[in-house]
């Protein structure tokens, strides 16, 4: 009996931890350590034409995006960068729409496209642009991201520091449709995360829609690798450079369409962690300082937690001999029933509102154990699935979500 009461507590506390507890730790030492700041509303780099400047290689792997692609170019070219000191390749990985051809038709010279007739999957598209990039610093983005016009130079301005190896910008969400985040208040909650480790030189990986590093760091990565941006931000680390994040470089992004298609991008998240593991393993040793204890509770532990959530409620049915665990699994069972009701209940009125965290955690959990199946069984691919957008090729204006 005890032994049941010391796993049902150590699997509850593991999962407030995580989420709760977590986050103020992190607030408590960026206070002790007082970290210099590396990213502010004020630091701001004017394109000097009399600066030397680094050549950058904006690169963008596409997948069946013809309805954007057009676009999301023009926004790169008119980005305030100096335009001799800029190249932006387009990796088009297979050849099953007009993507190729619309990048080919770009008269500006600074466009390159990469065409790869057979599908491969976004690491192998990677590796092949970064092998033809003449950058010094390469800069990482999607064909569905529009950059704000000083993105670039707002990463690339960290490189003065030679102790800098990335920088990852902000992602702004919008929807297409009624302008807001469909998991708005999550979106935050990660930003906060990423603000306060990166204060702490933790920051964990990049966000694949807007980052930089120095060309000398990158590292081919496996063709079967299922988050790249990740893996890709965390090799930094590896390295023993600093990893940034700059609130100051924006990028914004469509939101999801459909719970469905969040689900599938989150459950793909979670595999990826899974696999990211037997690459990343050394940076949990304690020796890795914050890095670690980022990596510990902000990662790991979250992936684990659908498993955690399952043990605490299985032990928690085998102790309702006591009153303290009836009360225990009835909030559980509350937490369940809100999340019913928030996928359930529309609008803005107060129960929908109040229902919809519950919700969101409970069905990012569920993505994450679907996504540790996948990895268990080796079922989930590396080569993405392209998430149906809007034909309609329109910029809107963000909506602050982060």
């Amino acid at each position: 009996m005890i032994a049941l009461q010391i796993l049902f507590w150590a699997a509850l506390g593991l999962t407030v931890y995580t989420y709760a507890l977590y986050p103020l730790l992190l607030v408590v030492l960026c206070r002790l350590q007082q970290p210099r700041r590396v990213a502010s509303p004020q630091m701001t780099a004017p394109c000097d034409p009399d600066r030397e400047w680094p050549m950058v290689s904006l690169i963008i792997a596409a997948y069946r995006e013809e309805a954007v692609i057009l676009q999301r170019l023009n926004n790169a070219l008119l980005c305030d960068y100096p335009a001799d000191r800029l190249e932006i390749l387009i990796g088009c990985d297979g050849n099953e729409d007009a993507t190729g051809e619309l990048v080919a038709s770009c008269p500006d010279p600074r466009v390159r496209l990469l065409q790869f007739e057979q599908r491969r999957g976004k690491p192998s598209v990677l590796n092949d642009c970064v092998a033809q990039a003449r950058g010094e610093i390469l800069v990482f983005s999607d064909a569905n991201t529009f950059f704000e016009p000083d993105a670039i130079r707002q990463l690339v301005r960290h490189f003065d520091d030679p102790g800098t190896g990335g920088v990852c910008g902000k992602l702004l969400l919008i929807d297409p449709e009624t302008g807001g985040n469909v998991d708005g208040l999550y979106w935050r909650y990660e930003n906060f995360l990423k603000e306060r480790e990166g204060q702490l030189g933790a920051l964990l990986g990049v966000n694949g829609a807007i980052y930089a590093m120095r060309r000398s760091l990158f590292q081919p990565i496996p063709s079967e690798t299922i988050v790249d941006d990740f893996l890709i931000g965390m090799r930094i680390h590896l390295q023993q450079a600093r990893l940034i994040y700059d609130a100051t470089a924006v990028a914004t992004e469509e939101s999801a369409p459909d719970i469905d298609a969040e689900f599938h991008r989150r459950a793909r998240i979670g595999a990826g962690g899974f696999q990211s593991l037997a690459w990343l393993w050394p940076l949990l040793s304690p020796a890795r300082g914050n890095v670690a204890l980022a990596f510990w509770s902000h990662k790991v532990l979250r992936w684990f937690c659908p498993m955690l959530l399952v043990v605490a409620l299985l032990s928690n049915l085998l102790l309702l001999d006591r009153p303290l665990y009836q009360v225990t699994l009835a909030a559980q069972l509350l937490l369940y029933v809100a999340a019913l009701l928030g996928k359930s209940i529309g609008g803005t009125s107060l129960p929908a509102r109040l229902s919809r965290l519950p919700a969101m955690f409970v069905s990012m959990n569920a993505a994450l154990l679907v996504g540790f199946v996948r990895w268990l069984s080796g079922r989930q691919r590396a080569a993405w699935k392209r998430t149906d957008r809007s034909d309609e090729a329109t910029v809107k204006k963000p909506v602050e979500t982060a």
